[in-house]
């Protein structure tokens, strides 16, 4: 009976030995393997404080402006100022910024008579004439519009100070009579309502016609004398 306690007490250090070992084999492979790191959620800071570091990328930076839109105190990009031309010519000149004189011009020997008008330039800056001034002759038989000589018709920069003109022709009075007397010469410059009244510089009557329509002819800016 004692030889059976002593054996089976053998056997049951002899299991404990080997659960032992067992257990210390598992330990150590276990101490042996890398340990993973714990995951991180993206913007904090792996010791649970908050997260250090600029904004995200996509995000505008402290103090300036997202891509594409404009930024304070930013200009848009404007039209063309107010008054000028397509082109960058300048504005149309108005009567206002026009001096406005006539003098005879008649070529001895020319069939007909000519006054050619000065239209100045003073208003400080470049403006653009083009077409037929309206030219009104006043007579003792009453107001006589002249007619549009049918040239072409040219657009000019007429520069600050710098003029340019055009030729009032008109018959010359060879009847031997009084005809009709002319007494002032009406200038309104192209798209203007406003007119500017000049004492008459050519001869002083027109011969009396018959039927309609006026002896006077008016040509374009640009057509007479010398254009600046």
């Amino acid at each position: 009976m004692r030889v059976r306690k002593i054996a089976f007490a053998a056997l049951a250090v002899a299991a404990a030995v080997s659960l032992t070992a067992c257990q210390d084999g598992e330990t150590g492979a276990a101490q042996g393997a890398p340990t993973a790191a714990p995951a991180v959620p993206t913007g904090a800071s792996p010791g649970g404080g908050p997260a250090s570091g600029g904004p995200a990328s996509n995000a505008p930076a402290s103090g300036g402006t997202a891509s594409g839109a404009p930024g304070k105190g930013s200009t848009p990009s404007t039209a063309a100022p107010a008054g000028s031309t397509a082109d960058g010519k300048g504005a149309k000149c108005r009567t206002a910024d026009l001096t406005i004189t006539a003098a005879d011009r008649t070529i001895s020997g020319d069939a007909e008579n000519t006054v050619v008008v000065e239209l100045k330039n003073h208003s400080g800056k470049d403006c653009t004439l083009s077409g037929y001034a309206g030219v009104d002759l006043k007579t003792s038989a009453g107001t006589l519009s002249a007619k549009r000589s049918g040239e072409p018709v040219v657009t000019g920069v007429v520069k600050n100070g710098k003029s340019t003109y055009f030729g009032v022709i008109y018959p010359a009075n060879t009847s031997g009579g009084s005809g009709v007397r002319i007494t002032g010469l009406v200038v309104t410059p192209p798209d203007e309502t406003q007119s500017v009244t000049l004492p008459w510089p050519g001869t002083g009557s027109l011969p009396v016609t018959e039927g309609g329509g006026s002896p006077v002819k008016v040509g374009p800016i640009g057509s007479a004398g010398q254009g600046e």
